[in-house]
């Protein structure tokens, strides 16, 4: 009978050293999935959450394709205490040419709030093609309370767009990244 204590002592300890072992796995697992995440993302071109285009010139080429044009549809997505909203619903341009479209975005709190927004494009093919100059995306915003804010973007598509898309999709969400901030 005095073996069977520290026996089921013994039994205790291993289960333990695996539980302990089990958890620094799926620690150590959660802790490498976001940059291994956004590795496969950037690899694959999909969900692309860095901007890359922040630092694009305006177009030296003066060229614009008046053979074709491209329908931009635009939308806007609010994840948060906020309006968000493009001011048109689409905009037709010739790859090559710089365009400009206005988004409007309204804090409804009390309290200021920073945000950022994210875009995605569609299909999927045109997004090397969609060429930011400008945008409210490449920083946060800080909207103080009930601040309404028109917001541009700039952009040219460029002329190497495959031939059949004739319609992008630009979509943005906008989301709240940090809490209550401290009025100014």
């Amino acid at each position: 009978m005095a073996t069977e204590p520290s026996g089921r002592l013994r039994l205790n300890r291993a289960m333990l050293g695996k539980l302990v072992v089990v958890a620094v796995v799926m620690f150590g697992f959660g802790y490498a999935l976001v940059p291994v995440y956004k590795q496969m993302c950037e690899l694959l071109g999909i969900n692309v959450l860095t901007q890359k285009d922040g630092t694009v010139a305006r177009p030296a080429n003066t060229q614009v394709d008046k053979s074709r044009t491209v329908t931009v549809e635009l939308d806007g997505n609010a994840q948060g205490p906020w309006r968000f909203r493009p001011t048109t619903r689409s905009i037709d341009v010739h790859p090559g040419e710089l365009a400009t479209v206005m988004y409007e975005v309204v804090n409804t709190q009390d309290r200021t709030v920073q945000a950022q927004a994210i875009p995605s494009y569609a299909p999927q093919s045109a997004t090397p093609h969609f060429k930011k100059v400008e945008c409210f995306c490449f920083k946060q915003q800080t909207l103080g309370p009930h601040e309404a804010r028109q917001m541009p973007v700039v952009f040219f598509i460029d002329p190497a767009l495959p031939r059949e898309v004739k319609t992008i999709t630009l979509s943005y969400t906008f989301f709240e990244v940090a809490g209550a901030v401290a009025a100014k």
